[in-house]
Formats: structure tokens, sequence, C-alpha cells
């Protein structure tokens, strides 16, 4: 799921550069630093309402068509997430890997950013050698 911040800042960068003007020209229009507006537009900080409305002030930009513009967006990500085929992660999508008790020797596959959990000894596969002694004897057929 993506960052409403993040959607957020990349409507008003959109409508910055359809009108060719410079963070340094938007920023002092709203009345805000030029370093916090490029820090919005990237998605790095959650704009409050009221330099939001500023912003949006300054870029001659209804709040509400913002806002629109953000909904539609976040409803296009989301429907890339849905429609992934079943067994893959739609791109951009968090990978989820939920370990199957069926085939232990696949192990966790390691999620973006997090380290992989080693397993406990109670949750590690035994060895292909103790599972056969476990099964038993082979059955032997008559000849």
């Amino acid at each position: 799921m993506p960052l409403l911040r993040r959607l957020l800042g990349e409507v008003l960068r959109r409508h910055r550069l359809r009108q060719s003007r410079t963070l340094r020209d938007v920023s002092s229009a709203a009345g805000v630093s030029l370093g916090y507006l490029s820090e919005v537009e990237r998605g790095r900080k959650e704009a409050s309402s009221e330099l939001l409305a500023a912003i949006c002030t300054a870029l001659e930009v209804s709040l509400s068509e913002v806002l629109r513009e953000v909904s539609d967006d976040l409803a296009r990500e989301e429907r890339k997430v849905r429609l992934a085929p079943v067994g893959f992660a739609a791109i951009g999508a968090p990978a989820r890997f939920i370990p199957s008790p069926l085939v232990p020797s696949l192990g966790v596959r390691p999620v973006a950013g997090i380290p992989p959990r080693t397993p406990s000894r109670s949750e590690r596969p035994a060895s292909p050698v103790a599972q056969l002694a476990a099964a038993g004897p082979l059955p032997v057929a008559a000849a």
C-alpha cells in the first residue's frame, strides 16, 4: 500500500511542473521554506492542512482537486496490488510469505528490509537421513 504523503507530494509536484514553476517560487508564494516544500513533494514530510491549503493557493489549484487526484492515484495503486496473479507479488507490493508446515525444506524467504528470522531448533526440518530413519524400514518387493 503506497503512503498517502508520497502520493500527495507527487500530485503537488505535477501541478508545479505543469506550471513550469520552481520550488523557490512556490515556497515563497506559500510562505513555507524551500527545504520543507521539497520534503513534502518527495513524500518525506506530512503537510498539515494549513500548509497544504497554502501550497494549493500558491499553485492556484483547489484543495479538492489535489485530493481528487491523490484519490485517483491511490485507487490505481490499489488495483495494481489486487490484480496481481496468484503466487506473485504485484510490482511495488510488499512481499508476503507464510512458511508452510507441509514443505519445511523451503525455509523462509527474506522480505525487503527485514532480515530473515533464524528458525528455532524445533522449527528446523530434520535432515533427509533422519527423515528416512523415522519412516522405518522400506518394504521389499518379492521377486
